[in-house]
């Protein structure tokens, strides 16, 4: 009986001092949690380049989901020399939770001169801590490096050729040598840059560049070939060009009901919410979808075939011209002007849906219907030029097929913006418009582009 009572005595102090283990155990691993959280902050150096510059900028990025960012460092090395282009520590704000920021961004700036650093490879390293006591109280750490290549010399650019003479909706080329061909490079003009293509006569260093004038260009401001390479070092090579006055005709468009019943029921079909009445509807197609269609012909002409696919002079369907290209328009209902409008190709009317033939060889790149074109056909010639072929009633090839000259490509209409069968027949540089006269003239292909790559070569 004495035994039972001193074994049943123990029980209470023994459950107290399990209790205030098991309270010191808890307690220690919430305070391990609190102070010693195993969170490793994260680097990101995605967007430092692969070459800098003679000046030029390192992004970083750094973050941290636990204690926060304690302590930042950004060194540049290079051959046993350390420069330190970045630095911070961040006071604490309190003892547990988010004592320090989360993220830190920085754009920092490098200028290779100043720092001393030479040409050739560069360590970019960044070192980050956080707030926890792990690590002897030294806290979670992350390193991470990048070589980068450190490139300060621009390349070299020789002019072999450049246009001397333009008239604004004209067509002109450029030929030079670079020293880069993995620089981005080309003719820029009143601040458009037309880009370079190689010559693609097995000279490697050598290329041409082709370029317009808009029809209302009444100056040039600018005009250089330049190079931009990788590491952002930059070229620019001027040339002149002499703009000579063109002669614009200016003509008067009568808008009848007649033709505003017929043509607004077909636009509709393709924009169903055409505002107001029917002259509304009709302005609004002739101003705001217009200017719709020209972006989104400007937009297909923005990744040109890298090779040259025509040759010679461009063809001209049989018939005769019925509009000129920058003829100025007026255009008037009931006798009073409503719009004015440019005309940016030549019409040339022949037989009603006469066979309308591909001006020369390159690769369909748009075969459908564009509002105020309508049925629409436009080829990459390559470096550049395209030909555009609309009004059509009927298209005869598909997006990507290639063509020769005198490939049938469709039958001429009156959809879009026409008011008889006609084919409307345009030139393009880069997403320019410019005359088709210009490229019908094997004499002006072989003065303009032909001869001077020829002698190019000496």
């Amino acid at each position: 009986m004495g035994l039972r009572r001193q074994h049943s005595s123990r029980q209470p102090g023994q459950l107290l001092l399990f209790i205030v283990l098991i309270l010191l155990i808890a307690g220690g691993g919430a305070s391990f949690l609190l102070f010693f959280e195993g969170h490793t902050p994260s680097i990101n150096l995605t967007a430092v380049p692969d070459y800098l510059g003679k000046t030029d900028t390192v992004d970083i990025e750094v973050s941290d989901i636990g204690s926060g960012l304690r302590a930042i460092e950004v060194t540049a090395s290079q051959a046993g020399i350390v420069k330190e282009l970045y630095t911070k520590s961040n006071p604490r704000s309190q003892y547990t939770g988010q004592i320090g920021p989360l993220t830190d961004k920085q754009s920092l700036p490098f200028d290779s001169v100043k720092l001393g650093f030479k040409e050739g490879p560069i360590d970019i390293t960044v070192t980050v801590h956080d707030f926890s006591f792990r690590g002897m109280f030294s806290g979670n750490s992350a390193v991470a490096s990048k070589t980068v290549t450190l490139d300060t010399k621009p390349p070299m650019v020789r002019i072999l050729h450049s246009e001397k003479y333009m008239f604004p909706g004209g067509a002109g080329i450029a030929i030079y040598t670079l020293t880069d061909s993995n620089s981005e490079h080309g003719v820029r003009i009143n601040g458009k840059l037309n880009n370079g293509f190689p010559v693609g006569d097995n000279r490697k260093d050598t290329f041409i560049a082709y370029f317009a004038l808009p029809y209302d260009s009444a100056t040039i401001d600018s005009s250089a070939v330049e190079a931009t390479d990788v590491a952002g070092n930059s070229t620019q090579v001027p040339f002149e060009v002499v703009v000579k006055k063109p002669q614009q005709k200016h003509d008067r468009i009568n808008i009848s009901d007649g033709f505003l019943s017929t043509k607004i029921p077909e636009f509709e079909q393709y924009y169903p919410n055409l505002p107001g009445n029917i002259v509304e509807k009709y302005l609004y197609t002739n101003q705001e979808i217009r200017d719709e269609n020209n972006a989104k012909i400007a937009e297909i002409c923005s990744s040109p075939h890298q090779d040259r696919l025509w040759k010679g002079r461009f063809l001209r369907m049989p018939g005769s011209g019925r509009a000129g290209f920058a003829d100025h328009r007026t255009y008037y209902y009931n006798d009073k002007p409503i719009d004015k409008q440019v005309h940016l190709g030549i019409d040339i009317a022949s037989t009603q849906r006469a066979q309308v033939k591909a001006a020369n060889g390159g690769q369909i790149v748009f075969a459908d219907y564009l509002g105020i074109y309508g049925n629409m056909v436009m080829i990459d010639h390559g470096q550049g030029v395209f030909s555009l072929y609309s009004h059509l009633s009927q298209i005869t090839v598909a997006v990507d097929d290639m063509v020769a000259e005198g490939d049938v490509v469709g039958l001429t209409g009156t959809t879009g913006m026409a008011g008889g069968d006609h084919l409307h027949f345009s030139m393009l540089i880069n997403g320019i418009f410019t005359t088709p006269i210009e490229w019908w003239d094997p004499h002006w292909i072989e003065v303009t582009i032909d001869a001077p790559l020829i002698n190019s070569k000496f």
